[in-house]
């Protein structure tokens, strides 16, 4: 069975998802409310942040965290062991294609290969539910986009900042059908939206 997958974006009040301060203390603090067995994520995130993460200090993977799971169909990511050893995650996989370059003949990182020339989450989540995970967490934009059109998003939460950007919405919302699951209300006018989402 596959496992359910839930996501959470920051958003302005017209769907943008830059150009605006998030806490993401607060950010994080609700989204480990779901205590995913799998984090999804992309190449292209993680390569944004890559300076961060190798100058990062390494605590060593943490036992009872997720594994961080990262779609690189180019095999662009070179930072696996750093990681590894954040403290975050208690190992990495790494999600490529059957045309994904080769990889260093001496690479240790875990892999899952499906798709031809683009990993296939379908696949990837029939896989991960075969192994025993039964919560993945959406926290990449690229992906949560693919999940959405394969219609793989179970649950949805937005937390929406009131400020008005007039750039490009996140996604057409007129596609989803969307049910209510729970509203919070935060003092500095933030609100963290729930919903379900329906196929």
């Amino acid at each position: 069975m596959r496992p359910h997958v839930v996501a959470q974006l920051a958003v302005s009040l017209d769907g943008v998802t830059s150009g605006f301060d998030v806490d993401l203390a607060r950010f994080y603090a609700l989204a480990s409310l779901w205590q995913e067995d799998v984090t999804l994520i992309d190449a292209g995130t993680i390569l944004a942040q890559e300076n961060a993460v190798l100058a990062a200090p390494r605590r060593g993977p943490r036992a009872e965290g997720p594994l961080l799971a990262v779609v690189d169909e180019r095999a662009r990511v070179r930072s696996w062991d750093s990681l590894r050893e954040l403290g975050y995650w208690s190992g990495v996989l790494a999600l490529y294609a059957d045309q994904t370059p080769e990889r260093p003949p001496d690479a240790t990182t875990r892999e899952l290969i499906t798709g031809y020339d683009q990993v296939d989450l379908v696949e990837v989540f029939d896989v991960l539910g075969r192994r025993g995970v039964q919560t993945v967490r959406v926290d990449s934009h690229a992906v949560l986009r693919t999940c959405l059109g394969l219609d793989l998003i179970d649950e949805l939460a937005l937390l929406v900042h009131p400020v008005l950007l007039g750039g490009e919405p996140w996604y057409d919302v007129h596609r989803l059908n969307l049910r209510h699951a729970g509203t919070e209300v935060f003092k500095d006018g933030v609100v963290w939206i729930r919903y379900c989402v329906a196929t």
